[in-house]
């Protein structure tokens, strides 16, 4: 009651002593839960290192509020730059005695000490991440990548040193006077600039969801008693009155109150031509507001936006894991502790057989296996792709909830289609109404939209649409039941009104149904459909509904079938209609007057002979079906319970995003593969050249540089074959 009057911690009120209570306007202090982009099982509530991998955590919730961090990239690009300057005059004083005419120092103590001088920051600040980390694994039993590099840099600088400090401690055969400074130093820039490269690279991989973000406005305009307060997009509550001017942005989802104007929902439907709106229409927040103002009111707002649901699910999707990338995690798993007792190995070989100085020449190949095996590249090869793949089907209008279903798409065989809101627009409208002689036609309408008023149906809609354009008033309906894919029931002016099918009629005892059915049978072998109404127990009318194809239906199909895809309709419409529609449109099969259950059973037959399945459906009694199928795929202009069973969403609403789906799972599967195949193969070749297999045929050594520079390469190679999938054309 009292304005002015805050407090961040319950009581009562000083003026009034009413009880404070919390404002609707304050938001709640959420928690941010950071996670490892390659092992999600991992969640702390601060930022640190993932305790399996080494990397470093990444914020699980993607958000408008919170610019993105780049702390870590901005904190290995100094210690990249840094040690770059220290190392460079190391490897030219290391390399001094391939130089023709270089001065005598260059071989000497002085050189010798700089070389030492300039390592020692390289290796212990430049370095020191990769230390922390490596030690962190061995405490916890969990070796990774950081294992390696801090092994072998850790090896050659302290072998360097006491080489240096104490060249007595080594047997006078063994030539132990080798230093090995420069490698240490210019491993450590290497693998710097490798984490660099990554880092980039994982930044850009979201810019698909920086995309999202900044189409919602950062400020509404909120009206209150007649007077308009402009306010961050964070403080507009549920039931809020906006404005939204000529140009900008509608800020959250809701109903226009006052005014109209027409909207570009291209974000949402991919077609750029505007939608009118009108006093009772729906607009949701990101979409552009044209050339008209109006008043809102908030419906959803903060995270339940149809935006804010689209990004987090995008968010998601980025950090699920494909069932391929469990063979990248089976190998890792034994990789590092194997490379680690190949390197001890090579070590003891060259030491007990190898020429002399045994032991100096054990060390070098030793350390050039450690930074050789680094098995980044294997880390890298699926979450990247994964990533970048989903972010560009967001783009596209292809929301995957997580990649599991992508990778599972790209091997189907089989797709399965609802008739109504999928291949059609799912707008039907009454083209025809036949009553028995007995029925007022007008009052035959009125009882059905009254009932049908309750249902979700969009043929129920077509009926209640019809009688609201006539002006009728509908009544509230009593004791209503819906059955689904039969018809609905329930009461209306005490009269029973049953709604559906012929079957379902048949069912609840309805008699007259047969001179109805003959006047109807010719329209639906049309393609039209055909709702039965009957009034206290005997048929009274139906009604004759024609909902258009799709204009973009006929190419998806062709391109569909092009993709080598068997194509099924499934449907409770009538087995005219439904062989109607099959016909033109070229499906391979229909299966017409199935109920919910009857798709459910259909998929599960499907999938039991070994088809992999791919459902696509927009309506409650799509629901089952799709959690059924391998890969449910649902359409964005259908209901939230359809959305929430199906892996992947489509945007734009129509079948050509099947296509692009499909398009895209497979070039997403042939990337993992890709980069998969070049880790195993790197690692395989790499590995035995850096042991030193050639020597004895050539007398060629790998240098730990050399191995240093090949792991860096080995993941940009397959950072950048990732990112190919930005410009994927779909």
């Amino acid at each position: 009651m009292c304005s002015g009057v805050e407090s961040d911690v319950p009581g009562d009120c000083p003026k009034c002593g009413m009880a404070l209570e919390r404002n609707p306007a304050w938001k709640a202090e959420v928690k941010t839960i950071y996670t490892c982009p390659m092992h999600l099982e991992i969640e702390r509530d601060q930022v640190g290192d993932c305790p399996i991998c080494g990397m470093a955590l990444e914020p699980k919730t993607a958000t408008a509020a919170d610019p993105e961090d780049d702390s870590e990239l901005r904190d290995m690009t100094r210690r990249m730059w840094l040690g770059a300057v220290l190392a460079l005059p190391v490897f030219v004083l290391a390399m001094g005695h391939l130089f023709s005419g270089a001065p005598h120092w260059f071989m000497g103590e002085a050189s010798r000490w700089t070389q030492f001088a300039l390592t020692t920051p390289v290796v212990l600040w430049a370095g020191c991440p990769f230390f922390v980390r490596g030690a962190r694994s061995l405490r916890t039993g969990r070796l990774n990548m950081f294992t390696l590099i801090a092994l072998g840099v850790g090896a050659a600088f302290a072998y360097s040193a006491v080489a240096m400090f104490a060249p007595g401690l080594f047997p006078v055969e063994t030539g132990g006077v080798g230093l090995y400074f420069e490698a240490a130093a210019v491993i450590v820039v290497l693998v710097l600039v490798g984490q660099v490269l990554e880092l980039r690279a994982r930044a850009r991989t979201g810019g698909a969801i920086r995309e999202l973000l900044d189409l919602s406005p950062a400020i509404a305009r909120v009206v209150e008693n007649g007077e308009e307060q402009v306010v961050p997009l964070s403080a507009v509550v549920m039931g809020a009155i906006l404005r939204v001017r000529p140009g900008e942005k509608v800020p959250v989802d809701g109903v226009l109150t006052e005014g109209s104007s027409s909207v570009d929902e291209a974000m949402l439907t991919g077609e750029p031509v505007p939608v009118a709106k009108d006093v009772g229409d729906a607009v949701t927040g990101g979409t552009m507001n044209g050339t008209g103002a109006f008043l809102m009111r908030a419906e959803r707002v903060g995270s339940e936006t149809v935006l804010a649901r689209i990004v987090q699910m995008v968010a998601e999707a980025q950090r699920s894991r494909a069932p391929i990338q469990a063979l990248a995690d089976r190998v890792a798993g034994w990789f590092v502790p194997a490379v680690v007792g190949l390197a001890v190995l090579t070590a003891a070989l060259w030491f007990f057989y190898g020429p002399e100085p045994r032991l100096a020449h054990g060390l070098v190949n030793a350390v050039a296996v450690l930074i050789i095996a680094c098995p980044c590249a294997l880390g890298l090869a699926t979450p990247m792709s994964i990533t970048v793949g989903i972010g560009r089907g967001a783009q596209l209008g292809v929301l995957v909830k997580n990649a599991e279903a992508l990778e599972l798409l790209a091997g189907v065989t089989t797709l399965v289609v609802d008739k109504t809101g999928t291949l059609t627009e799912g707008s039907p409208r009454i083209v025809e109404t036949h009553t028995s002689p007995d029925t007022d036609p007008t009052e035959f309408l009125r009882l059905a939209a009254s009932l049908e008023q309750s249902s979700q149906h969009p043929l129920a809609a077509a009926i209640v649409a019809s009688a609201r354009s006539q002006g009728l008033v509908l009544e509230n309906a009593r004791d209503f039941r819906s059955v689904t894919a039969a018809g609905v029931a329930g009461t209306v002016a005490s009269r029973a009104v049953l709604i559906g099918n012929p079957v379902f009629l048949h069912s609840q005892s309805v008699v007259g149904l047969d001179a109805l059915q003959s006047n109807a049978s010719a329209r639906q072998r049309e393609g039209k459909s055909a709702i039965y109404v009957a009034l206290d127990g005997r048929a009274a009318g139906v009604f004759i509904l024609a909902d258009p194809i799709r204009e973009t239906t006929p190419e998806a199909i062709r391109e569909l079938r092009a993709l080598g895809l068997h194509l099924l309709m499934l449907t409770g419409d009538s087995v005219a209609t439904a062989t109607h529609i099959a016909l033109k449109l070229g499906m391979d099969e229909v299966t017409a007057e199935v109920s919910a259950a009857d798709k459910h059973a259909i998929i599960r037959e499907l999938r039991s002979e070994g088809t992999r399945v791919a459902m696509v459906g927009d309506g409650i009694n799509d629901a089952a079906a799709l959690a059924a199928a391998d890969v449910g795929i649902a359409m964005s202009t259908g209901t939230d319970v359809a959305m929430e069973s199906a892996g992947i969403t489509l945007l734009h609403g129509d079948l050509r995003g099947i296509v692009r789906a499909i398009r895209l799972s497979r070039a997403l599967v042939r990337n993992i593969r890709q980069n998969l195949l070049f880790a195993f193969l790197y690692n395989a070749l790499g590995i035995p050249l850096a042991a030193g297999v050639l020597y004895p045929a050539f007398g060629l050594l790998l240098s730990p540089i050399i191995a240093g520079a090949a792991m860096s390469l080995s993941s940009v190679t397959v950072i950048l074959n990732a990112l190919r999938l930005r410009s994927l054309s779909l």
